[in-house]
């Protein structure tokens, strides 16, 4: 899932992110440039974790 670059950009080279998984607590991005990762909070695009974090359970979170 690509991170809109209004959103946030790579710090490294300025890229765009994608969300690459996701838990309950995180969310592992790595850029489509240069593939440096992290992983962060949902709250890290400044979205109140509203916008990327459920899209990103729905497509990586663990089954219950």
């Amino acid at each position: 899932m690509l991170v809109e670059t209004s959103d946030g950009t790579c710090r490294d080279c300025g890229g765009q992110l994608e969300i690459v998984g996701a838990d309950d607590a995180t969310l592992e991005i790595q850029c489509t440039e240069c593939g440096e990762g992290a992983v962060v909070e949902p709250d890290y695009f400044d979205d109140g974790g509203i916008r990327y974090w459920p899209e990103a359970m729905v497509e990586f979170g663990e089954e219950l």
